[in-house]
């Protein structure tokens, strides 16, 4: 028998607490869509056209406030500290610092994974997982995006080596992450960069955030 949402949000919620992260139930309709998100991405960011769960490759925004007002029932999550690094200043960190993350990226993208995967088993066939930060399931090789020359192409994506595990990020697809958070009762704010260098963050309290779309 198939469970009911809320058994089914109260099973998820525990195999998160099981991983070390908090869930709460969430309203789809209070998932901030906003254009200026992919501008983030666009200009600033430099993981742009390297991943295929970053911008280009990501929905549009209008792609996912449509594919969001689908839903009736979510679950955001929230993942605090950075595994592996409990405590660490910017001068720990290298100038390629995707990798100094690894631990935390798959920690985040891979309880979505297995939520999804759970509940589409369970019989909540809709499940759709966002997760965060550009992938890294490639550990020993970069991207097949970002090894390719030339011009963005949508049809490299047949080429990704784990494509049954990507999913975009909330802040990929165009997802307002710090106003979906305070939707939920969770105030996350920037974390400042020594010198305001790019990825030197001056502390170790990295909080993340992570939604599952689930009926």
């Amino acid at each position: 028998m198939i469970a009911t949402v809320l058994e089914e949000i109260e099973k998820l919620s525990r195999i998160a607490v099981e991983r070390g992260a908090n869930a709460t139930p969430l309203q789809p309709g209070d998932v901030v869509v906003a254009q200026w998100v992919r501008f983030k991405c666009r200009y600033g960011c430099k993981g742009y056209g390297k991943h295929f769960g970053c911008p280009p490759y990501a929905p549009t925004p209008d792609e996912t406030r449509k594919m969001v007002g689908e839903y009736r029932s979510a679950l955001l999550l929230r993942f605090d500290g950075v595994p592996g690094h409990p405590g660490f200043g910017p001068d720990e960190i290298p100038d390629d610092f995707h990798p100094f993350f690894r631990d935390l990226i798959l920690w985040v993208n891979g309880t979505v994974h297995l939520l999804e995967k759970t509940a589409f088993y369970d019989g909540f066939y809709k499940a759709f997982g966002f997760g965060g930060y550009p992938c890294i399931y490639c550990a020993h090789e970069h991207c097949v995006a970002e090894e390719a020359d030339g011009v963005v192409d949508e049809s490299l994506r047949r080429r990704c080596r784990h494509m049954d595990l990507v999913r975009p990020s909330m802040e990929a697809a165009g997802i307002d992450v710090f106003s979906t958070a305070a939707a939920a009762g969770w105030q996350i704010e920037t974390i400042p960069c020594k010198n305001l260098e790019y990825g030197k963050i001056i502390h170790s309290n990295v909080v993340s955030i992570a939604l599952l779309l689930l009926e």
